[in-house]
């Protein structure tokens, strides 16, 4: 027997679409790199990737410490900086984890934003059928009004509290939804556009920033103008030339500093004369947390010391002054510094001058010497000033150009022989006015001590962006943890002698405080109804 199939025939169905693997590929990529999660990873990264920048010396901070890094670890320095352990922040995989860091916020703050500013258009639902269901309820209680004045008298109870509200006529009676907590989403947002700031801000502050440190002097003759060559130590970003520094000068006319009995500092302030633009000087002063603000640039009080005056007088009867800083090595400035003279030793008959008769002092100057005869400082402030110091006769090897450090006698010279001692094995006390006359008749003056500063000149022209950043930033975060989102209903209808008003609440975020909030805001309203 045959068996004939007389259903209609149908069309047929179309065939599968075929999906590019690259387009499903960079689609899949693209929304694991959005998440939520991959951008709090990337952030963990971020703080990860920036340990070695504080672990290592940076060029972009200091390259002598680079450079004694490598001195000191001949074999690991060079291979770590393979890795850019000494240019963290200029690495490329600094930058990659920074570039999709600002990638994933994007991804994640545009279509929350959408979706918030959606949300915020949307009236809030209505009533659920059972609202005893609810995780807050109140049972139904009778009301002598009519459902439509009740229902509009909870309403205006809710708009009084900040509550959206929605008053909707059902078959059954009346029904108030209220909505509120609007601004946590608000405050996340916030807290995302502000991080997104912080990191335009460094960015364009990196490329357009310039930052440099210079030890200034007291005293009208050991001023500076900003130009590379007069910093200590500079960083132009990459979009900023020598040629874009600002004009001005500086000159430092005195340093106040005061200190408890236990040696900590109180405070310090530079008092100084500023130029700008090629005028006349103006008098000026800054302090530690108040920088010296001028066109283009900050200036700020970052350390200070003292620097010894030392005059030198070769045996033909020559001075030479010379005002040398020394850099303080503990909290009561014991401090340390070198002073050279290659000029001098000039034979008046000849007109030459013997390099293997120049002369270099290293010393250790104590603001407050003891009397136990310790190269220990005993106060940071300049109650007992004493100079330890040793003398050296030689090559400096300056006229050959040997790198050597101002703070430092060149090592290897007097490990050759180069430079010898003259002073013995103990070093010479001398105070403020006090000579020392050396073998050959020459003499070493400690005539008194300046005050000396050390400064840091930058400019970041995001500074402003970031500031607003930090504290949109604190405000969103704030604004995220402390409001909560949750949802009332009320419901109406009518009763034999007047109405019934039932109740309930949801929380839409974590809200453990809402049964209290919710049993309060139902009291309010009823004790509030005419």
């Amino acid at each position: 027997m045959t068996v004939v199939d007389d259903r209609p025939a149908t069309a047929d169905s179309p065939p599968p679409r075929r999906v590019n693997p690259l387009l499903a590929l960079l689609r899949n990529s693209w929304r694991q790199l959005t998440s939520m999660r991959t951008a709090l990873i990337l952030l963990f990264l971020l703080a990860v990737a920036a340990v070695p920048g504080s672990i290592f010396p940076q060029r972009s901070v200091n390259r002598e410490n680079v450079a004694e890094y490598f001195e000191a670890h001949p074999k690991l320095a060079p291979a770590i900086d393979r890795f850019f352990a000494f240019d963290v922040y200029a690495s490329p995989w600094f930058a990659a984890i920074y570039l999709l860091l600002f990638t994933s916020l994007i991804g994640c703050v545009l279509p929350r934003l959408r979706d918030h500013v959606r949300a915020l258009r949307t009236v809030p639902p209505d009533a659920p059928k059972r609202l005893d269901r609810l995780p807050q309820h109140a049972p139904a209680e009778r009301h002598p009004e009519e459902p439509a004045a009740v229902a509009a008298e909870i309403a205006k109870h809710l708009r009084r509290r900040r509550f959206r509200t929605r008053l909707r006529e059902t078959p059954e009676g009346w029904t108030v939804a209220a909505e509120k907590g609007y601004l946590k989403e608000t405050g996340n947002l916030l807290f995302h556009t502000a991080m997104l700031a912080v990191l335009v801000g460094v960015g364009f502050g990196h490329w357009y920033g310039w930052h440099g440190n210079r030890l200034l002097v007291e005293g009208a003759d050991q001023g500076f103008c900003n130009a590379v060559t007069q910093h200590d130590e500079s960083v132009l970003g990459p979009r900023v030339d020598a040629a874009d520094l600002p004009d001005f000068c500086v000159r430092m006319t005195g340093f106040e500093s005061t200190f408890q009995p236990s040696g900590i500092p109180k405070s310090f302030e530079a008092t100084v004369e500023v130029s700008e633009n090629g005028g006349d000087y103006r008098p000026d002063r800054f302090t530690v947390n108040d920088p010296l603000r001028l066109d283009g640039a900050n200036i700020n009080l970052i350390g200070q010391g003292y620097a010894p005056v030392l005059r030198y007088t070769d045996r033909y009867g020559v001075s030479q002054t010379k005002i040398v800083p020394f850099l303080p090595t503990d909290a009561m400035m014991t401090s340390e510094g070198v002073a050279q003279f290659p000029d001098v030793n000039l034979d008046p008959a000849t007109g030459k001058r013997d390099p293997k008769l120049q002369m270099g002092f290293e010393g250790v100057f104590l603001p407050t010497g003891g009397t136990d005869g310790s190269a220990t400082s005993r106060f940071p402030a300049e109650d007992n000033p004493v100079l330890y110091i040793a003398a050296y006769r030689g090559d400096l090897g300056l006229d050959v150009g040997t790198p050597s450090s101002v703070y430092s006698l060149n090592r290897e010279q007097i490990a050759d022989g180069d430079l010898k001692k003259i002073s013995g094995e103990r070093p010479y006390v001398v105070r403020p006015g006090e000579k020392w006359t050396l073998d050959d008749g020459s003499t070493l003056e400690f005539a008194g001590t300046r005050r000396f500063a050390t400064i840091s000149i930058r400019h970041d022209p995001t500074q402003f962006l970031m500031l607003i950043g930090a504290v949109l930033g604190l405000a969103g975060l704030m604004l995220s943890l402390f409001v909560h989102r949750r949802r009332v209903w009320f419901r109406v209808v009518p009763a034999a002698s007047g109405s019934t008003i039932e109740a309930g609440g949801l929380p839409r975020t974590e809200y453990p405080g809402f049964g209290d909030e919710f049993a309060a805001l139902t009291r309010h309203i009823k004790e509030g109804m005419p």
